[in-house]
């Protein structure tokens, strides 16, 4: 099962552990995709962009308009959660002009600390 971490953490934090992976020679099992705040990640992953990614988990490559079909929404405004995930880099593009969740789970971390 091929997973993919949505984090939040500083830039600084996600460069060091690639300097680590890298500097080790290890592979890591688990996708991340970082955010730089909170706020950040919320913006992103709306909830009818979270529906899309539930959709679209372990499903393969498929078109906007499959995709909009699934949820149950219009293509039109599919089509600009799809932009704005593969701008995230969320979602990927296909070689045959498709979109794609390349991953069959889907982890969310981060902390709330006392101010």
């Amino acid at each position: 099962m091929s997973t993919v971490i949505l984090e939040v953490r500083s830039l600084s934090d996600t460069l060091a552990d690639a300097a680590r992976v890298m500097q080790s020679g290890r592979a890591e099992r688990e996708a991340r995709i970082g955010f730089a705040t909170p706020e950040l990640l919320w913006q992103v992953l709306t909830a009818k962009r979270w529906e899309l990614l539930k959709a679209m988990c372990g499903a393969g490559s498929m078109s906007i308009r499959e995709a909009a079909r699934r949820v149950g929404r219009d293509v039109k405004a599919v089509h600009g959660d799809v932009k704005a995930l593969l701008d995230a880099g969320v979602l990927s593009r296909t070689a045959a002009g498709g979109v794609e969740f390349p991953f069959d789970a889907v982890k969310v971390e981060f902390m709330l600390e006392a101010a």
